[in-house]
């Protein structure tokens, strides 16, 4: 299959939001870009099976079956590793197959794309429809990822790859975890553009608020070595003001003899809590590096271990 434009969709027990992508994808996409553009379906081992798959008007579409469910995250990598070996194109388009990613979009990251060719560009998001209680979690966790990290993340999967950043990617072993997250790990070059996400086309968000926090964690977890020496700075600086108060208790106490009985108390849970959060931040550093002189899962090398069969429709 050669194609200028791929499309990468992973998606599980979402047949019916599928299908009705796809013909928002025949009816937004420019029909220049629709004619050398092709579909690549990840199934992660859905316990649905498709009954029917609308028209691509675009070229070739073929869907990946996948041995067992890895999750979205590791179901983009997969599709991206299949790609980059087995499928000839020149660019590749990650977008989600519940309809958040608007196919209309997809027209201005090609544009975005033409002015900036040797980098991903990402959908910025700008405008959410999740309910307020999300929106109000998601900007905690976007306010402690940016503490624990020292990075900004405005964005999620739906983006656009040329060849070369491909190729470099699918060796990037972090995208194993989180896709957007192992991006900013590899120091790779991208832009982003704004956009407003879409609602979903069909069914209910698999996504539950304990599959929320997962998320959020292998995020931070990409940026884990960062993380584990911010936590170390942020727990001396907390050592050193817990140790000044130590020793403000002492004075007052030297200079008291009539002061409180809880100053000795104090003193001490102070004094435990600060070699405790020291001792632990330390060890996650050395965790830390141990880690990084472990041999680690690049997805290029393997992927083809979790692909039951690629079933190609015309």
């Amino acid at each position: 299959m050669t194609s200028k434009y791929v499309i990468l969709i992973p998606q599980y027990n979402d047949w019916e939001a599928l299908n009705l992508l796809i013909e928002r994808i025949n009816q937004d996409v420019v029909a220049e870009l629709l004619a050398t553009t092709s579909l690549v379906i990840v199934d992660d081992c859905s316990s649905q099976d498709l009954e029917h798959l609308v028209a691509f008007r675009g070229q070739q579409v073929q869907i990946v079956r996948l041995y067992r469910n890895l999750g979205h995250q590791r179901a983009i990598a997969i599709g991206l590793s299949y790609i980059a070996k087995e499928v000839s194109c020149e660019k590749v388009i990650v977008m989600d197959a519940d309809g958040e990613d608007a196919p209309k979009d997809i027209n201005a990251l090609v544009a975005a794309s033409e002015q900036s060719p040797d980098r991903i560009v990402f959908a910025q998001r700008t405008k959410r429809q999740e309910s307020f209680t999300f929106r109000f979690f998601y900007g905690i966790y976007k306010f402690i990822f940016r503490q624990l990290t020292g990075k900004v993340i405005t964005f999620g999967n739906f983006s656009l790859i040329p060849q070369r950043r491909l190729q470099n990617l699918v060796r990037v072993s972090e995208i194993w975890n989180n896709f957007p997250g192992g991006i900013i790990r590899s120091r790779i070059p991208y832009v982003a553009i704004p956009t407003e996400r879409g609602k979903r086309l069909a069914g209910e968000s698999k996504m539950n608020f304990v599959s929320l926090v997962l998320h959020g964690l292998s995020t931070i977890s990409v940026l884990i070595d960062v993380t584990a020496v911010r936590i170390l700075i942020f727990s001396i600086g907390m050592s050193l003001a817990a140790l000044l108060v130590i020793c403000v208790v002492l004075f007052l106490k030297w200079m008291n003899d009539a002061s409180p009985g809880w100053a000795s108390t104090l003193s001490s849970a102070l004094l435990i809590v600060v070699l405790q959060s020291f001792l632990i931040s330390l060890f996650l550093v050395f965790m830390v590096l141990q880690y990084r002189t472990q041999q680690q899962f690049i997805p290029v090398l393997q992927y083809r271990d979790f692909i039951e069969k690629v079933e190609d429709i015309s």
